[in-house]
């Protein structure tokens, strides 16, 4: 039989030490789950976005396709504009397979400015899942721009 506590003041004398381990142990165990939920989050859509884009530019194998359609010539000059219309839609070959893909560019818009839409590109897409690819990355472009004028 567990023992009451002789240093508890006259009305708590009736608590044991059984009853004050349990609860320093709950009070243990929700600090704990309160640290691991804490720590644990899952990352936001856009941080999962971005390192997807960093494996694909880091790990990636690099093949040829053909941009199908951007809607980067018909987007207002304004900063407001329609996030639908910052993606890059494209096609291209691994293994006899072909696949067609989007990527949204909006997070990139400076990676984008003054491409050809006439000329070939380049992806870089995943060896087990060629259908994860991308056209363009912080650290990695695969677009080819329109040479500017020096004037």
């Amino acid at each position: 039989m567990a023992r009451a506590v002789p240093h508890l003041p006259p009305s708590l004398q009736h608590i044991t030490s059984d009853q004050v381990s349990a609860v320093a142990f709950c009070v243990v165990a929700v600090c704990a789950l309160s640290a691991y939920i804490y720590y644990n989050r899952r990352p936001d859509p856009k941080e999962i976005e971005r390192q997807r884009r960093l494996f694909l530019a880091t790990r990636g194998r690099i093949t040829d396709a053909m941009l199908v359609d951007t809607g980067l010539d018909r987007r207002p000059p304004a900063s407001d504009a329609d996030p639908a219309e910052s993606v890059l839609r494209y096609q291209y070959k691994v293994a006899g397979v072909g696949y067609e893909c989007s990527q949204d560019v909006s997070p990139l818009a400076d990676h984008v400015r003054h491409i050809r839409m006439d000329l070939p590109i380049q992806i870089r897409y995943d060896p087990h899942n060629p259908g994860n690819s991308i056209v363009v990355a912080e650290s990695w472009s695969g677009l080819r721009s329109v040479a500017r004028r020096q004037e």
